[in-house]
């Protein structure tokens, strides 16, 4: 047997006892099958290695700390990785010989070179799937293009009309919001990035009263709102909705602005406003059928994986603008990328030329902090940071800018010192601690309980419908109020074990009769879009009577002001939804949010993860975790996932952290 042959049932062997990601030995049989020639053992084990990475979230294989230091790179004991070093035999020792070894292979193209449609591609010292490489070198261009593309605006006029829009700071200081609108007015790709409370929206509602001001003809200005969830879409829709109309009343006669707010339409998630077809990555609109827009605003952009990045880039018109929105701390997509970190990650230094500064002064009245000065890329100039949070003020704020930056110290005295019930945290809880915070709250801090009483008040079917809608928007309201978050998907700390559990104790209690796979108030998330429904990744829903067959069963959603429903037979993908893992709360909040963290030290916990939990929380937020210990060795472990898209922008990378 060949030594290629051999290393290929090693792969197996490490996929069948779970060391190793199956994708991964398929890929390098796969290779091996197209290969001319014996297959190069370095070759297989990097498309091993790019496979498992891949399903971690990193949109490539770093060679420099593949050679450098790969358990590191892999998370993998050393144990782990000796043994499939010793089964690969002799490997390249530095990142140069890595490139020799892999630049070599009929399957593998170099960057540079003419496209024969090879499945991996060697760019520098960074391997890629091609699909990754497409789509971030898309990325990368389009960006870059349009941060460098000016528009035509009159700095004085600027200055007039924000002048109105905001009042002086009490506190001194840039308003880093007048500058978000001034400096993203100028330009047709820009980024506003800030933390929970920092005033995304209300920043966004003011750019756009700015561009209607400016515009030649408002009323033709296309507008359109998206997000990547439909329950962030909506939150997205209202926040701008509400903003408009406390800025119309004060413009006045000045600008027509509600009447223009008017006509810009709901927000829609970011599968709906491309067209996204079932089953497949196409898209209807794309660079030959582009998106009918002057203005797209896309929120909670921390969530938007490579490849959706690169179809909304694609689909946009050449004279569009594109305005970010999101949180550079908060988690990365579950998908391969982390665009807005990547686009953002000096965001708090500023990074900004003197030219940059000398508009500012002129177009917003303010002044940009000398050692913000420092100079940086075209998108460096388009991107601004909100950093005064209007909501997180008390001991929540406290604990999240602590684990944000790393203060695991800071962080524990904001859990365990706080002078009010605002935050709680039991070191050595157990999964029933949650089943006790789900069933009756904590001080100053409720659970389901008010869900749970307004189940009972249903009207009788048939009897009037509006009263039926208004106790559907009460429940789904109710139980908006709490979560329980978690790290883990299984287990007795997972989402699956917790609400197995709370099924159970409800039923036991008499509360909601869990029986079967549907029953009356039984919360549900979809896992799969379904374009026939109408629903998607991410909704949230509750199994409630039809209005006229009290027998049926529907599930009932949010639907901007009014809700919509599917019957729960038509539902196939979805569960129940409880406890939810904290990638799919980003853009939710919760007037009262218990997060778990589970026993076992993996690579699901890491810093982003808890700051994201923390500040899904309005009020009140509740850490369970089984030992003091996890939560520091969490807030310590910093997830950086490997992409080029920083290098190709003209940022330097960042050595990958783990």
């Amino acid at each position: 047997m060949s030594t290629a042959a051999a290393f290929r049932q090693h792969l197996d062997a490490c996929a069948e006892e779970g060391s190793l990601r199956r994708l991964g030995s398929s890929f390098a049989h796969f290779i091996a099958t197209l290969h001319d020639g014996p297959t190069p053992v370095p070759l297989l084990l990097a498309c091993a290695l790019l496979c498992e990475l891949e399903g971690r979230g990193h949109s490539c294989l770093d060679l420099r700390e593949l050679a450098d230091d790969p358990c590191r790179l892999l998370t993998w004991p050393i144990e782990q990785w000796e043994r499939l070093a010793l089964a690969a035999g002799t490997l390249p020792d530095c990142a140069a010989a890595w490139q020799h070894a892999l630049a070599s292979c009929s399957q593998v193209r170099l960057a540079h070179e003419d496209d024969r449609h090879q499945p991996l591609v060697l760019d520098g010292d960074r391997l890629y799937l091609r699909r990754y490489w497409t789509d971030e070198t898309l990325v990368a261009g389009a960006v870059a293009a349009r941060a460098a593309k000016p528009r035509d605006v009159d700095p004085d006029a600027v200055r007039r009309w924000l002048d109105q829009m905001f009042d002086p700071l009490v506190d001194g200081g840039p308003d880093w919001q007048k500058i978000a609108c001034g400096v993203a007015v100028r330009s047709h790709f820009s980024i506003v990035t800030g933390g929970p409370g920092t005033g995304k929206t209300y920043t966004v509602a003011r750019l756009l009263a700015l561009l209607f001001a400016l515009a030649e003809d408002p009323e033709r200005l296309r507008i359109a709102l998206a997000a990547p969830t439909g329950k962030a879409a909506t939150r997205l829709k209202q926040s701008i909705d509400d903003a408009l109309a406390g800025l119309a009343a004060r413009l006045g006669d000045s600008l027509p602005l509600a009447h223009l707010a008017g006509r810009i339409g709901a927000a829609l998630t970011l599968h709906s406003l491309l067209g996204a077809r079932p089953d497949t990555r196409a898209t209807r609109h794309h660079a030959g059928n582009p998106l009918d827009v002057d203005v797209l605003i896309v929120d909670e952009a921390s969530m938007i994986h490579l490849g959706m990045m690169a179809s909304l880039l694609d689909a946009l018109p050449p004279q569009a603008m594109v305005i970010l929105l999101g949180d550079k701390d908060q988690l990365a997509s579950v998908e391969a990328g982390a665009v807005l970190g990547d686009l953002c990650h000096r965001a708090q230094e500023g990074c900004y030329t003197a030219a940059t500064a000398a508009y500012v002064a002129r177009a917003c009245g303010e002044s940009i902090p000398a050692d913000m000065l420092c100079g940086g890329s075209e998108l460096a100039q388009q991107t601004v940071m909100l950093r005064k949070s209007r909501r997180f003020d008390g001991s929540i704020g406290v604990l999240a800018g602590a684990v944000n930056s790393g203060d695991v110290e800071g962080a524990r005295r904001a859990l365990k010192g706080a002078p009010s019930a605002e935050v709680h945290w039991l070191e050595r809880g157990r999964p029933d601690d949650l089943l006790r915070l789900a069933l009756e709250g904590r001080e100053a801090a409720g659970g389901f309980g008010a869900y749970l009483s307004r189940l009972k008040s249903h009207p009788v079917p048939g009897t009037d419908f509006a009263a039926h809608a208004a106790w559907v928007r009460d429940v789904l309201h109710a139980f908006d109020q709490f979560r329980i978050l978690c790290a883990v998907r299984e287990g007795d700390w997972g989402v699956a074990g917790i609400n197995r559990m709370l099924e159970r104790a409800l039923d036991d209690e008499g509360l909601l009769r869990c029986r079967g796979e549907w029953y009356l108030g039984r919360p549900v998330m979809v896992t799969r879009n379904d374009h026939a429904t109408g629903v998607f990744n991410g909704d949230v829903g509750i199994a409630l009577p039809d209005p006229v067959r009290g027998d049926s069963l529907r599930v009932w959603f949010p639907h901007g002001a009014t809700v919509r429903s599917v019957l729960a037979s038509r539902l196939p993908h979805v569960e129940t939804a409880f406890a939810m893992t904290v990638h799919k709360v980003q853009g939710s909040e919760f007037q009262h949010a218990a997060m778990a963290l589970p026993p076992l030290r993996n690579g699901m916990l890491s810093r982003e993860l808890v700051y994201t939990g923390i500040t899904r929380a309005r009020e009140r937020f509740t850490l369970v975790s089984p030992e003091p210990g996890i939560f520091g060795d969490a807030i310590l472990k910093r997830t950086r996932r490997a992409s080029g898209l920083r290098a190709r922008l003209g940022d330097e990378g960042v050595a990958l952290e783990n």
